[in-house]
């Protein structure tokens, strides 16, 4: 007896391939183009973002200088008085002893000292550009901004202060000599007897030293002025 199976019917299997070798990850999405940089702007000058904080930072400025030469226009007049009052104590110096006959007198002037000439004409010197000085001195008042009579009045006062300070130094020495003496040089101290010499050129000096205090101020006030400048 002939028996006939049928052939049995293929069944098909679909192989996922994800399956297999994994799960593949999602593609991220492309990043989009970033927009393009704004062109900077440049930014606005100081002058222009802050005008009124410069303008009071060079009113200020301003300000201060003109303060600082009217302070100086002060000086020089005080510096001319202590000059004057120097030179001239000094120039009227003069003394003669009165007990003594017409033919034999003891005489004291400065004239007969060479340093205490030097004193009278370096004194006066000093006072005569103090003078001349002024203008110069208003100028920078009037105009504070400006270097060239700050920087002219700076080499004249420098020159003008070591002027003075040589001619204070040495009558300085011979009032010393006047009032004490030298013991090794066998010089007797002639204040003991001209007492209204010595009383005057001591008061000369001290003027004069004055002055140079006077002139040391403007010195250095001049050179602070011009290094903030």
């Amino acid at each position: 007896m002939s028996t006939s199976e049928a052939a049995p019917s293929a069944t098909a299997i679909t192989i996922d391939d994800s399956d297999a070798t994994g799960k593949a990850p999602a593609a991220a999405p492309a990043p989009a183009a970033p927009p393009p940089a704004a062109a900077a702007a440049p930014a606005a000058p100081k002058d222009r973002r802050f005008p009124f904080l410069l303008r009071k930072t060079k009113a200020a400025g301003g300000g201060c200088k003109r303060g600082v030469a009217c302070f100086d226009f002060l000086l020089r007049l005080c510096a001319i008085a202590a000059t004057l009052v120097a030179a001239i104590m000094m120039g009227t110096t003069d003394e003669t002893l009165p007990f003594f006959t017409q033919f034999f007198q003891f005489h004291a002037n400065f004239a007969d000292l060479p340093a205490l000439t030097f004193f009278v004409v370096g004194n006066a010197i000093a006072a005569g550009y103090l003078v001349l000085s002024l203008p110069f001195s208003l100028a920078a008042m009037i105009r504070p901004q400006a270097i060239g009579p700050r920087l002219l009045l700076f080499v004249l006062d420098t020159v003008m202060m070591e002027l003075t300070i040589a001619a204070a130094s040495s009558a300085t020495a011979i009032v010393y000599l006047a009032h004490n003496g030298s013991s090794k040089a066998n010089w007797v101290a002639i204040c003991l007897r001209f007492d209204g010499f010595c009383q005057s050129i001591s008061g000369a000096v001290v003027a004069s030293f004055i002055a140079v205090v006077f002139f040391m101020v403007l010195v250095i006030m001049s050179a602070l002025v011009m290094r903030k400048h």
